[in-house]
């Protein structure tokens, strides 16, 4: 490692010194300079078709955190425990004094994180180790930075190097900045944490350390360098996005671009899947959870449609076009694509071809393989006999997705999509979201500060109750303040005029199983409507004011969607009775949400939006505060006067 050092030095890179001290004083370890090399080494060699990852821990003996397979469509890598197989929300601790709303490591655990530090760091110097460069972000924009890790969890290393893009010693340009470093310590969770998942961030002016005690990509790889990107979005006022962005071509060859943004779980992969045809060519809309009543709707041509982002897109001033809309591009190498939805084969055909014939080795999570064989995206393993796990995932190279856009898109449609449970009278809750609904951009803003996370979550570790994410959705991986971030977030929306909002459920509409069609069925339709406004008896205020403007009718190819799937109120199961306490329980969630947000850092217009919403405002004081650009909203009156 003198020699790496020495060039290193020769090229003006400058590392850490705890980094130069850790890697002076071992001589068992390797630089990677490719994920292949990774996935190599993920079975302990190239020609290991198995490898268990464990680890001697104090008190507990050796300990298997995780068995891998090689396959012949890449790794695979299987958790011995089901906690592992999903994100916990709660892993962040703050570990410097910098402005933060976070938990600090002191207040949790009652001693300076210097201690935990320092034992780390020896922890690290005992063990073989595996290192690499990597960037965090696309376009020259983001945070170069190294990891280190135990070479033995190199499937770990695989996916981290995968998702924010390795970097090879070549590669590194004279004077690079080193920004961020990762530490990835596993045996701690079990000797510091009780077993579970903890990610502890320690910020300084110049550099931004993460401290991985778990060996789930989730909170460290991918949301914990998703939160190194947020610091620096909010030292220079921008933001990475949480989202999806897809352009879709009608029939009719005219394009839009949709922005899809959402908590955990909201739909934000599901944005680039197909509509899946019923065996007889039909669409179904949904199912009646009481009656088993499905409806269903001829749908002769789908939409086309190219990917652009599938879960952070970073809005940086370098981009913008200045026109009123907003710029993105995506903020990953990689994308860790939840599979859940595909039960069998033929469910996903465009994912399932580059899952099961990928040109490059693709790392599989929580998916049953056996040594030597095929990793199929539909055969998740379980948790418990006969209780799948519900968060497989594949981390795919966005390189390989077909039709996938590099360049900056322009977003025409900025939607959020909420997990919604069922609702009727006897059994009201927040499910009364129609099948789409428009928003002013001050509700729009709204719903992201709230960002519900939502019903019966598959990625991460949690209730079925209602819980928020907070600020644009990404509130739980952003180590700062966030009046910061909300206020980044208005600015961005009325710096934007030219955007438009709209709101869409998932799982259900009332007492209707609908899956993921909401949002598919708003990409069809709008991208079809393109600059065509809607009529003014098309659409009105809905019931309950934080909805927006529901519509009374939609039509798509001929087809008409039914009004049960618009007003939420029109379906016998619910009625205005069980619309109405549904409204209250998203009320409740709203007013106590927002009130955490009301401090003075925050600015006037987000002071006068959120009393607006305590008190009970109506959709048009919500558009006297940020109105709507008529020139280019999707009406064809002028809702302002």
């Amino acid at each position: 490692m003198a020699d790496i050092l020495s060039l290193l030095k020769n090229k003006g890179i400058v590392l850490p010194e705890e980094v130069i001290q850790l890697l002076e004083s071992k001589t068992d370890y390797t630089l990677f300079n490719s994920t292949s090399e990774l996935a190599d080494a993920a079975t302990g060699g190239k020609n290991n078709l198995s490898f268990d990852v464990k680890y001697n821990v104090p008190g507990k003996g050796e300990y298997t955190e995780a068995f891998v397979h090689r396959v012949s469509n890449g790794i695979s890598a299987n958790y011995t425990e089901p906690y592992m197989r999903r994100r916990d929300p709660d892993t962040m601790y703050i570990a410097d004094n910098l402005p933060s709303d976070k938990d600090r490591f002191t207040d949790k655990f009652g001693y300076d994180f210097s201690v935990l530090k320092a034992e780390t760091l020896k922890w690290l110097k005992n063990q073989e180790l595996g290192v690499f460069f990597y960037f965090a972000g696309r376009n020259g924009i983001g945070s170069t930075g190294l990891a280190i890790c135990p070479a033995n969890a190199a499937f770990f290393a695989m996916g981290l190097s995968m998702l924010q893009s390795i970097i090879s010693i070549d590669q590194l340009q004279e004077n690079t900045k080193i920004t961020s470093v990762i530490y990835v310590a596993p045996v701690f969770r079990h000797t510091h944490f009780n077993g579970k998942q903890v990610v502890v961030h320690n910020r300084s002016e110049n550099l931004h350390e993460m401290y991985s005690y778990n060996l789930y990509p989730g909170p460290s790889a991918k949301k914990g360098l998703y939160g190194v990107l947020l610091n620096q979005g909010e030292k220079e006022s921008w933001i990475t996005t949480h989202c999806s962005t897809v352009q879709v071509i009608s029939p009719y060859d005219n394009m839009t671009t949709f922005m899809h943004e959402g908590a955990s779980g909201g739909g934000k992969s599901e944005m680039h899947q197909h509509i899946v045809r019923e065996p007889n060519g039909q669409v179904q809309i949904g199912m009646n959870i009481l009656t088993s009543e499905k409806r269903l709707i001829n749908f002769p041509l789908f939409c086309s449609f190219q990917p652009v982002t599938d879960d952070m897109a970073i809005c940086h001033p370098s981009i913008q076009p200045n026109n009123g809309k907003l710029s993105v591009i995506d903020a990953e190498n990689a994308w860790f694509i939840r599979v859940d939805g595909i039960k069998e084969y033929g469910d996903d055909p465009f994912l399932e071809k580059i899952c099961i014939n990928p040109k490059t080795p693709l790392l599989f999570l929580n998916v049953d393989t056996y040594p030597g064989s095929t990793a199929l995206p539909w055969n998740h393993i379980e948790d418990s006999p006969g209780k799948k796990c519900p968060n497989p995932r594949v981390i795919v190279p966005r390189d390989i997705v077909p039709n996938i856009v590099d360049k900056p898109a322009t977003i025409d449609v900025r939607s959020f999509g909420v997990r919604t449970p069922p609702c009727s009278k006897e059994n009201p809750s927040y499910g009364i979201v129609g099948l789409f609904h428009i928003l002013p951009p001050a509700l729009a803003w709204l719903w992201r500060l709230v960002s519900p996370r939502g019903y019966a979550n598959p990625s991460i570790v949690g209730s079925d109750k209602m819980e928020s994410e907070g600020v644009g959705s990404y509130w739980p991986f952003a180590t700062g303040k966030q009046s910061v971030h909300a206020n980044l977030l208005l600015e961005q929306i009325v710096a934007t005029p030219r955007v438009q909002y709209t709101l869409t459920p998932n799982q259900h509409i009332g007492v209707w199983k609908v899956g993921f069609k909401p949002q598919l069925f708003m990409r069809e339709y709008l991208t079809r409507r393109g600059n065509a406004k809607l009529r003014t008896d098309q659409y009105q205020e809905a019931r309950c004011p934080l909805l927006g403007y529901e519509l009374n009718y939609l039509t798509i190819e001929g087809a008409k969607i039914p009004s049960r799937f618009l007003k939420v109120y029109n379906q016998i199961e619910v009625g205005t009775e069980g619309y109405d306490a549904g409204a209250k329980i998203l009320y409740d969630f709203f007013r106590v949400e927002l009130k955490k947000y009301i401090t003075p850092e925050l600015s006037q217009a987000g002071h006068r939006i959120i009393e607006a919403c305590l008190d009970n405002a109506s959709v048009d004081d919500y558009l006297s505060i940020v109105p709507i650009d008529y020139s280019y909203s999707f009406f064809t009156i002028d809702l302002n006067k």
